[in-house]
């Protein structure tokens, strides 16, 4: 208790002392970028995908503006991409070659491209520095798999995951939240492919190895998406479709029917959609993420086809993000909370709308009950909504906790000012926000504004700031009930003492979230031979729901059921989410024997997993090995 009670005493010293020494919370740590003195305000990609080396060749143009006439150089983000050349282009078209070097390797950060303005270049004028250069085969953005790891197995496929700072790994940028920015393309392919964007697709393009894309709305880095494959299009209404291989396009209709109507009941509730149409692109089963929000095209994981639309709450948050996230974007990595706490409330109310409250409320559970796990294995001072972050990997500095934290502390303002009045200033401050960054600061700063000071006496800015900047949760927090969640728990403590029997159990009438937690409520001292009838009375170790697998098989490699070990491996090679296989690997792991077997498993299925997720794994076994030796 005392260790801990240091640790907190520790990271809020770190916290509230920063400016001693020189820490700027609104500086990005992550970029080698020079924005104080350069802003990219357009982008304009030519790109030839070559599925036989792995690249990504061509050249990009960017245009910059200078706010500080004697910087003579430029210095962008790159990562382990070969710079053939650099030069300044006139707006006649002529283009002055430009001396650059790249500067050390970062392991988080990548390299710094260096590029000395020649002496004849204006910068009181808008300047264009075009840069030929190609990918590496390894770009930690990009995937390319062959025939064999889609679900047609004829043709390749490649798709991008740029967040949090990897579209410097297929784009030599200024990669930073901080900096929006607009951008054109034109994609070579071979002919019989498609390739989609995070821009205006369009669905009756022709097949002809040349596609042309606009996103004349600005954004920030992470949101540049690019996909190429088989694909097909199919409508899910006059603003919506999905894209996929023609293999998943039927279950892909089915299972996302309703995002029409989500579409049309978000714009009620948060104001204008202002991104044109609203199409899905459901990927390859190696896609890291459940969902990636990028504008236009959110990518999706296939592991959503349940078949019921049961998880088809990723697609909402998806969707949330046109507003919290795309619309109005975090300054920094550090002011995350914004993209995804806002989006996780916004997710939760479209969901009460679209389908009913029981179910949100159980989806909230479960979210409240990861969010405390996340406590126990991330840093106190990590645990700020909006903590310090000038070292670590942006990728993984806070588990959970900027989405259910982030929604926790919006629902305690709901309930603070009530729910007509936090909506209507919500919408004001996406109004007054679009297509802008901002700092947790200028947040809190607004928001004392519009609500603290405007109605006082019901949350004060002490209140909001111990959510910003403390770790844990405030003593006042609201805790998520559910009823369906309780009865669900008390039928797993009934089973274990035999006060039930199996039949006695309404399975049937569950929805998938209350199976979950059925599932994570059994004893930890439930003996193999229940856990056996359980199994096979449910049929769990062979579930086609991939969240009740999660579930299942973090139980079966934790209190190391061999029996379902088989099943366990082949969900480890059938998806390849992140958040789906991490924490298995985890259990594995820790559970003091098997961790051997763990990496035997993660070596024979690493092939078909994304750069992320294997980096995601990789570090778990180093937690699991450094907490074995502490022991």
């Amino acid at each position: 208790m005392l260790r801990n009670l240091s640790i907190v005493i520790l990271s809020l010293c770190l916290i509230s002392c920063g400016e001693k020494d020189n820490y700027d919370p609104a500086h990005d740590y992550f970029t080698f970028a020079n924005v104080d003195q350069f802003k990219t305000r357009h982008v304009a990609l030519d790109l030839d995908v070559d599925f036989v080396e792995h690249r990504l060749r061509g050249f990009v143009l960017l245009h910059m503006k200078s706010s500080d006439d004697s910087a003579r150089k430029i210095i962008l983000d790159t990562r382990e991409l070969t710079i053939d050349s650099v030069a300044f282009v006139a707006d006649n078209g002529e283009a002055e070659v430009a001396a650059f070097e790249l500067g050390a390797f970062d392991t988080i950060k990548g390299t710094p491209l260096v590029i000395s303005i020649p002496p004849g270049v204006d910068l009181q004028n808008e300047v264009i520095v075009r840069i030929d250069y190609e990918t590496n085969p390894n770009s930690t953005a990009l995937q390319w798999l062959p025939p064999e790891l889609t679900a047609g197995g004829k043709y390749p496929m490649m798709f991008s995951q740029s967040q949090a700072i990897h579209a410097r790994s297929w784009i030599p940028l200024q990669d930073t939240p901080g900096i929006r920015l607009t951008y054109e393309a034109i994609i070579r392919t071979p002919p019989e492919l498609l390739a989609v964007m995070s821009a205006d697709n369009d669905p009756l393009v022709a097949r002809n190895g040349e596609f042309r894309f606009e996103m004349p709305q600005p954004i920030p880095s992470y949101l540049f998406a690019i996909a190429v494959g088989n694909l097909y299009f199919a409508s899910l209404g006059e603003d919506t479709g999905v894209y996929t291989e023609p293999e998943l396009l039927d279950a892909s209709v089915y299972e996302f029917g309703d995002v029409q109507q989500m579409l049309e009941e978000a714009e009620a509730q948060f104001g204008p959609y202002r991104w044109g149409r609203y199409d899905l692109l459901v990927l390859p089963p190696s896609f890291p993420f459940g969902g990636m929000e990028n504008p236009r095209l959110s990518f999706l994981t296939p592991s959503l086809l349940a078949g019921d639309r049961s998880l088809v709450a990723v697609v909402a948050h998806e969707l949330a993000h046109s507003w919290s996230g795309n619309l109005v974007t975090n300054a920094t990595w550090r002011d995350g909370w914004l993209n995804e706490g806002v989006t996780s409330y916004l997710e939760a109310r479209l969901m009460e709308i679209i389908y009913d409250e029981d179910r949100v409320d159980e989806e909230r559970v479960l979210n409240y009950q990861e969010l405390l796990f996340d406590f126990e294995r991330v840093p106190p001072q990590r645990q700020a909504l909006a903590p310090r972050l000038d070292t670590g990997d942006p990728d993984d500095v806070q588990g959970s906790i900027h989405y259910h934290k982030g929604q926790l502390f919006l629902e305690y303002l709901e309930l603070g000012f009530g729910r007509e009045r936090f909506d209507k200033f919500l919408q004001n401050y996406f109004d007054e926000f679009a297509f802008k960054t901002i700092t947790t600061e200028a947040f809190v700063d607004y928001l004392d504004v519009k609500l603290l000071r405007a109605t006082p006496g019901l949350v004060s800015r002490k209140q909001v700031e111990a959510w910003m900047y403390q770790p844990g949760l405030p003593d006042d927090a609201p805790i998520p009930k559910s009823k369906t969640l309780e009865y669900a728990e008390s039928l797993a403590a009934a089973l274990a003492i035999d006060e039930v029997d199996l039949d006695d159990i309404p399975v049937d009438e569950w929805s998938p979230q209350a199976l979950i937690h059925f599932i994570n409520s059994l004893p930890d001292d439930l003996d193999t031979a229940r856990l056996k009838t359980l199994d096979e009375y449910l049929d769990l170790s062979n579930t086609s729901n991939a969240e009740i697998g999660r579930t299942w098989f973090i139980q079966v490699a934790t209190r190391r059921y061999e029996a379902a070990y088989p099943q366990l491996e082949a969900y480890l090679n059938r998806y390849g989410r992140t958040r789906l296989l991490s924490s298995i690997y985890r259990a594995l792991a820790e559970n003091g024997q098997d961790v051997e077997l763990a990496k035997s498993m993660f070596a024979k299925a690493r092939h078909a997993y994304h750069p992320l997720t294997v980096n995601s794994i990789e570090a778990e076994f180093r937690r699991a090995e450094a907490k074995q030796a502490f022991r």
